[in-house]
């Protein structure tokens, strides 16, 4: 499959601006990322069950500097979810220019370099920057798929097959 990396971008930027403000994915931020780039491109990617598996399969580590504009940023996050308590990880959108999209309490804007001091919620740690991963690696064999469920009642769904909560 043969993507526009340029394309791809700007449709998950979209998206994810276009839910601004959404309580819906609350956490479920690799959920919010990748239905932006999935839903907004009729396409499915495969990365990890969560954030931080996510970010050891890309290899976000590599990348420590500012992410580039439509990056995949990651971060680790601390805290009990589904009776576990782990590095889930935390990942958002990079819009350029060091500002990121991603899905905490609400779906917001903020520059990647603030996240780490952003409020934890209780029993959660607070953010730990990781690196960040280009699009196209994230992108690495994507399929075509026509998405037929509501995004938010899917990541909820799937967040509840994966991990039983």
């Amino acid at each position: 499959m043969i993507l526009d990396l340029e394309t791809c971008g700007a449709n998950a930027v979209t998206w994810a601006l276009g839910h601004a403000g959404s309580t819906e994915y609350t956490t479920r931020c690799l959920a919010f990322v990748e239905d932006a780039i999935e839903r907004s491109n009729d396409l499915e990617m495969f990365g990890g069950d969560d954030a931080a598996e996510s970010a050891r399969v890309y290899a976000a580590s590599v990348n420590t500097g500012e992410p580039t504009v439509y990056a995949l940023v990651f971060y680790e996050s601390v805290g009990e979810l589904f009776g576990e308590r782990r590095d889930w990880g935390h990942v958002g959108l990079s819009l350029g220019h060091g500002r990121v999209v991603h899905a905490w309490d609400r779906v917001r804007v903020d520059d990647y370099r603030d996240l780490e001091a952003l409020t934890p919620a209780p029993g959660w740690e607070p953010l730990r920057w990781v690196g960040w991963v280009p699009l196209a690696r994230a992108l690495e064999g994507a399929q075509p798929r026509v998405w037929g469920e509501d995004a938010a009642t899917a990541a909820i769904r799937m967040q509840a097959e994966r991990f039983g909560g």
